[in-house]
């Protein structure tokens, strides 16, 4: 698991950092958003892996990570290109939200790879996880989780 982990994290970023720098002239809101996605993943990794976090999440931040590496979601980055990372990375933040409410968050912060706040931005993505996929879709993958 953890070469395909580190691969699919390398791609990741590399998909991401080549979008951005393709789309300089593009004002997308979602950037700052978008640009979390490799370090969301990997955080739902560690935490997978860490004997600190009980069983029943894990379950769970194991089904985000599924999802994230799922070609068939509701936001597929194969046609949205980057933009479709905002479901996963919405999915993530959720998980995460009910990791954080349940274990130590310093634990949370100990695997975080990101520069920024990882509860500030968990709680960021969910306040405008409506606004960013439309509130049909969140409700939707709310009840997936």
């Amino acid at each position: 698991m953890k070469n395909e982990h580190e691969d699919f994290y390398k791609k990741l970023r590399s998909d991401i950092n080549s979008w951005m720098s393709k789309n300089t002239s593009l004002d997308n809101k979602w950037k700052d958003f978008i640009l979390l996605a490799p370090d969301m993943f990997h955080l739902l990794v560690k935490l997978s892996l860490d004997s600190r976090v009980p069983i029943s999440k894990k379950a769970k931040l194991t089904g985000a990570i599924a999802y994230f590496i799922s070609p068939l979601e509701l936001l597929p980055e194969l046609f949205l290109g980057p933009l479709g990372y905002l479901d996963d990375i919405s999915i993530a933040a959720y998980v995460l939200n009910d990791v954080v409410n349940e274990i130590d968050p310093q634990i949370v912060r100990e695997h975080w790879a990101g520069d920024s706040d990882i509860l500030f931005n968990i709680k960021n993505i969910l306040a405008n996880a409506n606004n960013m996929l439309g509130s049909g879709i969140w409700r939707k993958l709310r009840k997936k989780f």
